[in-house]
């Protein structure tokens, strides 16, 4: 058998990933204009959950046979969907998209710390606890060392966004767990129907259910992070993860917030303080340290 290889295919699929999801900070942060948190989340996750139910069968994927597996979705929809949207959504309202997207990135980070804490064959060596430390310190620099002094609602909305991708890493190691052998769309549309179904409780009682008088730019952006930045996007990271492997489909991580940013700067005139690129690049150091491969070929070659 061969390695998935990064194939110029796969690499532009990847980055079509990439300005895809670079962009849902965007689309998000406009829907946030006439849209409440909640209901954002709640447009976000049933309309994904739809289309994605379309594909499935469509296909005739097997669906879950136990009762058992769909409360797995519905704990896995709190986790992956319900949580940290609803944090960086609320995050969002008080930091730029920018910020946010490379904040995001530190979902590989607390992903292989929980591994480690979980999984015996995820044990934290040297090489992941450098990159670990150089991506810790890539969020202190990027959110700046006063956020640990004291609280403000930019500091919270920050420390939101950080908890959201604390989410994210416990949602993949629950996934390992419980959710073995089912179909991937399946498992997204079961997901995201365990969401819609949290959140339509939690948006009718906090703010009330979302209006659908909305204008056209808020439709487009509901549209684009829903069907596009959500549904499709599921489809495209499969198809990537197939073609190349779960180590390259990692560099998606290195290329959503360069996307986040420039769109941020271009549609919202928002601007980054110094901190926030080089703690990026702070981050994005830590992130390849994790990856393995920039480490191998700087190592001298062994002889043999």
């Amino acid at each position: 058998m061969t390695s998935p290889q990064l194939t110029p295919r796969a690499f532009a699929e990847l980055a079509l990933l990439a300005l895809i999801w670079g962009g849902v900070f965007l689309a998000v942060r406009i829907a946030l204009d006439e849209i409440a948190p909640f209901g954002s989340v709640l447009l976000r996750v049933g309309i994904a959950a739809v289309a994605l139910w379309v594909v499935v069968l469509a296909g005739r994927l097997p669906l879950p046979a136990t009762a058992r597996t769909w409360r797995a979705l519905l704990v896995m929809g709190l986790l992956n969907c319900v949580l940290p949207f609803s944090l960086m959504a609320w995050g969002q309202l008080h930091i730029p998209t920018g910020l946010t997207s490379i904040l995001n990135a530190t979902t590989a980070v607390f992903g292989v710390i929980v591994a480690a804490l979980v999984f015996a064959d995820e044990r934290l060596t040297l090489r992941r606890g450098i990159g670990v430390g150089l991506g810790f310190a890539g969020v202190v620099t990027a959110i700046g060392a006063e956020t640990l002094s004291g609280l403000d609602l930019t500091s919270l909305a920050q420390l939101a966004v950080l908890a959201g991708t604390l989410c994210y890493a416990l949602a993949g190691a629950w996934a390992r767990v419980h959710l073995r052998g089912l179909h991937p769309l399946v498992a997204s549309a079961g997901m995201l129907t365990g969401a819609a179904l949290l959140m339509l409780p939690i948006t009718a009682m906090s703010e009330g259910l979302p209006s659908l008088d909305l204008s056209a730019r808020v439709w487009g952006a509901v549209v684009f992070y829903a069907l596009i930045a959500t549904a499709f996007a599921y489809l495209l990271y499969y198809r990537v993860l197939a073609m190349a492997g779960s180590g390259n489909l990692m560099l998606v991580t290195l290329m959503i917030p360069p996307v986040a940013i420039t769109l941020g700067a271009l549609v919202r005139g928002e601007e980054l303080s110094h901190g926030a690129y080089a703690g990026f690049a702070l981050l994005a150091t830590g992130l390849a340290v994790l990856d393995g491969r920039l480490v191998r070929r700087l190592a001298p070659a062994r002889r043999v």
